[in-house]
């Protein structure tokens, strides 16, 4: 059977794709013109398809490969491909194994830059930059609230105090607004986050619970934040990659951070999505591939990429003006 070229593949936008993968023990390859992925069975492998054309990004995680074919494909059809450790996390490449962060993004000469040149506009301001970062971070808590409040977590078991997370909101928004900088805003991310954690824990009846450096976490709600946290990760960084945002120009987490864009985009979902699940899944007693399942499901019933990326165009778009116009300055 003859490949199929990529001027046959069906465009769906990125913020509109279904899948996400994450693969392990198996090798990634092309058969019959399709990227497939192969697992052995005894004596027997099983090939399963790859809708590239509806998925965003693939995690390999341990015991993968892929065909220098798979990836000539992957990049036609604009898919991110990262190499992880097992359960999704260490996320690492094969260009840039130190970095934290890292994917093989499809290259195109022809991507629009129009977002670049917006965020360059701005990001070299220090005060412009902290502007963004606030930004950022009240979409963060305005979808946060949002998703926290929806009867299918309830009906899921997730019963947050409504009331607690409103105060929660009210009053870490007016320490984003009055943050002196980055540093600042930073701390105040912290506290959010633990009070967040807490507030999980409370709305599942979890018992004692202490975050865990990354790997170093023994409960499974732990596992899960770690787990799913990449998967956010995976879809910051196809964000940033259909906007054309190098890595690199992060607004929160440092200047110096290569993959610190990643971070943020990912921060306007992980709260919102990833943390209510894990302690679902933990409460259940999920395995990895049901958290996973039930993480994928929801980014896609959420439209979280959807999100990000409106975010990441209006965050842009907002501190260019600001630039431009100086009265309008923070």
């Amino acid at each position: 059977m003859d490949a199929i070229p990529a001027s046959d593949l069906k465009n769906i936008l990125h913020s509109k794709r279904a899948n996400l993968y994450y693969l392990e023990h198996c090798r990634v390859l092309v058969s019959g013109g399709r990227v497939e992925y192969v697992t052995d069975a005894g004596k027997r492998n099983l090939y399963w398809n790859i809708p590239i054309a509806n998925t965003t990004s693939i995690l390999l995680g341990t015991g993968t490969s892929v065909t220098q074919a798979a990836m000539r494909e992957l990049a036609k059809a604009g898919v991110l491909v990262g190499f992880c450790g097992g359960g999704g996390t260490p996320l690492f490449s094969a260009n840039e194994v130190d970095v934290e962060v890292a994917w093989m993004s499809p290259q195109s000469e022809y991507r629009s830059t129009e977002y670049l040149q917006a965020w360059v506009r701005f990001w070299f301001d220090d005060a412009l930059r902290l502007h963004a970062a606030k930004q950022l971070q009240t979409y963060r808590m305005q979808r946060l609230q949002q998703a926290w409040n929806t009867r299918a977590l309830r009906e899921a078991g997730f019963t947050v105090d409504v009331e607690r997370l409103q105060a929660l909101v009210q009053q870490f928004g007016a320490k984003i607004a009055h943050a002196p900088d980055v540093s600042g805003l930073l701390t105040d991310e912290a506290r959010l986050t633990k009070a967040l954690f807490k507030l999980a824990v409370d709305a599942v009846d979890y018992g004692e619970f202490t975050r865990a450096k990354r790997g170093s976490g023994t409960d499974a709600a732990n596992r899960f934040l770690d787990h799913g946290n990449y998967l956010g990760y995976g879809l910051g960084a196809t964000a940033t990659w259909v906007l054309g945002l190098p890595h690199g120009l992060a607004v929160l987490h440092g200047k110096t951070r290569r993959g610190g864009l990643v971070f943020d985009a990912a921060d306007l979902i992980k709260d919102a999505v990833i943390l209510p699940q894990a302690f679902l899944s933990a409460m259940r007693g999920d395995d990895e591939q049901q958290f996973r399942r039930q993480c994928i499901e929801a980014l896609t019933r959420d439209e979280s990429l959807d999100f990000i990326i409106d975010t990441l165009k209006a965050i842009a778009s907002d501190t260019a003006r600001r630039a431009e116009a100086p009265q309008a300055r923070p």
